[in-house]
């Protein structure tokens, strides 16, 4: 019965975590100019969606190139399955960023549970506080909200705006465009938390190639003194790089604010 249990609460555990996670995508990241394109937002896995993001939770969207700056309305995001799809029309030739905020919502774990998730995804100082303080046993109540990016290019011309800022609260800026990448090039990127550098946070990095047929773990990584982290290509296909910056939180009834943050692109 114990063994069952265990297994169990990890399953649980497992959903937990992989459902909180969210990804702009596309099939493909490159596109022909002044042409029709879908993306779409995986909150789950990188390979699995578990539920569509109502219209309410979605804040601040954004395409940005060329003399382009698109902010998508209601109607140009349809559901199917578990994904949110977003139409648009991309116009001149050159590097695109997009991205996607969502509202906040709160989430209450077991101390067990809790510590589970944080040694899961590296979150250190919150795990040394809580033990420090001889709270690991206690329920937390966590507020956490998601800022997700993809890089696209758009025909031949590259261009520099893929390091446009879209003013998350939390965003990676790549400091590399990586239409310029192949594989064995380093892209590096630099983390940004209400605009300043974050130092020492933990990444995670990986793409769909090396998780799906070398059956590699994400890369984890920590973010320098200038808030910057690099990492060598070494596979061509869809690549992502994410964290979650959590602080204790001073609204009344909450124990913790946390903020996700993911970036795609494709190296070909």
């Amino acid at each position: 019965m114990r063994a069952i249990s265990k297994i169990l609460t990890l399953m649980v555990l497992f959903f937990l975590l992989s459902s909180h996670e969210l990804f702009l995508k596309c099939d493909s990241y490159f596109f022909e100019e002044n042409s029709l394109g879908v993306l779409y937002l995986f909150n789950g896995t990188f390979d699995e969606s578990e539920n569509v993001i109502t219209r309410d939770r979605i804040i601040d969207p954004q395409i940005i190139g060329p003399d382009y700056d698109l902010k998508p309305s209601s109607d140009d995001y349809y559901d199917k399955g578990d994904i949110t799809y977003l139409k648009f029309k991309t116009g001149d030739e050159g590097t695109y960023v997009a991205g996607i905020s969502t509202k906040p919502r709160t989430i209450e774990l077991s101390g067990e549970k809790f510590t589970d998730y944080l040694e899961h995804e590296g979150l250190t100082r919150i795990l040394s506080d809580r033990k420090k303080k001889g709270i690991s046993h206690e329920t937390a109540k966590e507020k956490y909200s998601k800022h997700v990016k993809a890089i696209l290019q758009v025909d031949k011309k590259r261009t520099d705006h893929f390091s446009t800022q879209l003013d998350y609260p939390i965003e990676f800026v790549p400091l590399k465009n990586p239409y310029y990448l192949s594989v064995g090039d380093e892209m590096s990127f630099k983390l940004l938390y209400l605009g300043q550098p974050l130092v020492n946070q933990t990444v995670h990095i990986s793409s769909r190639k090396n998780l799906e047929e070398k059956g590699k773990d994400e890369i984890a990584s920590t973010t320098d003194k200038n808030g910057e982290v690099s990492f060598k290509i070494d596979t061509k296909g869809h690549w992502y790089i994410a964290t979650i910056h959590m602080l204790e939180s001073e609204e009344e009834n909450l124990d913790y604010e946390s903020n996700w943050a993911t970036l795609t692109f494709e190296v070909k």
